[in-house]
């Protein structure tokens, strides 16, 4: 059960040494061709909402409160503001930027989330549009820098962890046993 009012106020907002931090996601989906396959390049789409004013798109992203996980937080934002849950992989990063909005110093962690369900209704429906984007296009329209950076290091994990599975090095391939005789 999602709740449909967002969390407001400052009250419970994490600062380490005088920096608000903050937690958001970089929600993503495959898409798949009529083939059953993956399109080369234009497979990965990942999802954008606009601003609360409507002139710039960004994505999910807000304060990482005193009680709960950066990864709680994180989804909670996630669903607030884009209205989709899903499996929130591991940190990409920590980025500090200085907000526009309220003159403060931030601290940002970013994760990757593997869209699971797209909600009809969700928190912030009537102050947000959300669009599902190509890589090239949310890195042309993301409005902040340490966005896209966050962007361009899930890109690379992805394209890292493509190479290791084409190589037949998952998880379980490393033993510790010989593979030869001698």
């Amino acid at each position: 059960m999602v709740a449909l009012v967002s969390r407001t106020g400052r009250h419970l907002q994490r600062y380490i040494k005088g920096r608000r931090q903050v937690v958001g996601c970089i929600p993503y989906r495959y898409r798949i061709t009529n083939q059953g396959s993956l399109e080369d390049g234009e497979a990965l789409e990942v999802l954008l909402i606009s601003s609360q004013k409507g002139k710039s798109m960004l994505f999910p992203k807000g304060g990482w409160e005193t009680d709960e996980s950066k990864t709680e937080a994180a989804l909670r934002e996630t669903v607030e503001e884009a209205g989709v849950t899903g499996i929130v992989e591991s940190e990409l990063g920590k980025w500090s930027f200085k907000s526009k909005r309220n003159d403060t110093y931030c601290e940002a962690f970013m994760f990757p989330l593997l869209v699971k369900e797209e909600l009809e209704l969700w928190p912030e429906k009537n102050v947000r549009e959300r669009k599902w984007v190509s890589v090239a296009e949310a890195r042309e329209v993301c409005q902040h820098w340490w966005m896209k950076e966050a962007l361009d290091r899930f890109v690379r994990r992805l394209t890292f962890l493509q190479q290791e599975e084409d190589l037949g090095l998952g998880p379980c391939s490393l033993s510790l046993e010989p593979k030869f005789n001698l």
